[in-house]
């Protein structure tokens, strides 16, 4: 068993926890136990817990469940379900492809992006943070195609292994284009941010998608709106990342860092 990473305790008044972009694959059996830990440790004593997209590395379709590893996971997940954590799935851009069949082996309910949840008495909207990233023109026209339901039926006709070839090869063309990308590009586009907080009325966002942690305040009309930005996680690197977001039961939002540590 890979070595547990020892999360400070969790925080009992915790209504709900917000995690996205672990990218989680056999290959990274720290950032593996991470999330194992991180369930046992704190999703387990919260009322609901929220997965924002980019759980797994890619999801060729949910009959890859009968990957070992996939269904370990999908496994874990039903547990914290079970024990009676209410769990919610909003989909990234590696995990998209997830359906009806995995929800129910993991006990959990898929949400739509944008999703508005109500919790601790706060209004708070919920997204991946893929479709804000508008500056990036050929991401938006990837996503239009794949998010597309007739591709995603022929897609999911293909035989399993065919289908994780193609996805092999499209990640290996993304990493590439990406090298010649600004970071601002890739990042969300400020009008497609202020769009969403307009078509949701709400003054609080919470997402992931771009890897770049971080609260940002901008001064609404009569409200200050809140951007908090969730961490992607590695824990099989030297400089580790990850962490999570939750809400108390008075609507407070904090932030927590890869070692569980508030960030102040």
């Amino acid at each position: 068993m890979s070595e547990a990473i020892f999360f400070t305790p969790a925080q009992a008044s915790a209504v709900a926890l917000f995690i996205s972009d672990l990218h989680l694959q056999e290959a990274n059996p720290r950032t593996t136990q991470a999330f194992y830990d991180f369930l046992d440790t704190h999703a387990r004593h919260a009322a609901q817990l929220y997965l924002l997209g980019d759980l797994f590395e890619y999801w060729a379709g949910d009959d890859d469940l009968e990957t070992p590893y996939n269904l370990q996971i999908a496994t874990a997940i039903r547990q914290i379900s079970d024990a009676g954590v209410s769990v919610f799935w909003i989909a990234g851009n590696r995990d998209f492809l997830v359906g009806e069949s995995f929800a129910q082996v993991a006990g959990l309910t898929l949400l739509q992006d944008p999703f508005v949840a109500l919790i601790g008495g706060r209004r708070v909207a919920l997204a991946h943070g893929d479709a804000q990233c508008t500056d990036d023109l050929d991401y938006m026209a990837f996503r239009a195609q794949v998010r597309n339901p007739q591709w995603q039926q022929q897609f999911l006709a293909l035989p399993l292994t065919q289908r994780k070839a193609i996805i092999a090869g499209a990640r290996t063309e993304s990493r590439k284009e990406q090298q010649h990308k600004s970071m601002e590009i890739m990042d969300v586009n400020p009008q497609a941010i202020a769009t969403l907080f307009a078509e949701t009325g709400t003054d609080t966002l919470i997402h992931g998608h771009t890897h770049r942690p971080a609260l940002h305040s901008y001064a609404g009309t009569d409200v200050t709106l809140s951007r908090y930005v969730l961490p992607d996680w590695e824990y099989d690197v030297v400089r580790q990342r990850g962490g999570w977001i939750s809400i108390d039961t008075e609507g407070r939002i904090r932030r927590f860092g890869y070692t569980g540590q508030e960030l102040r």
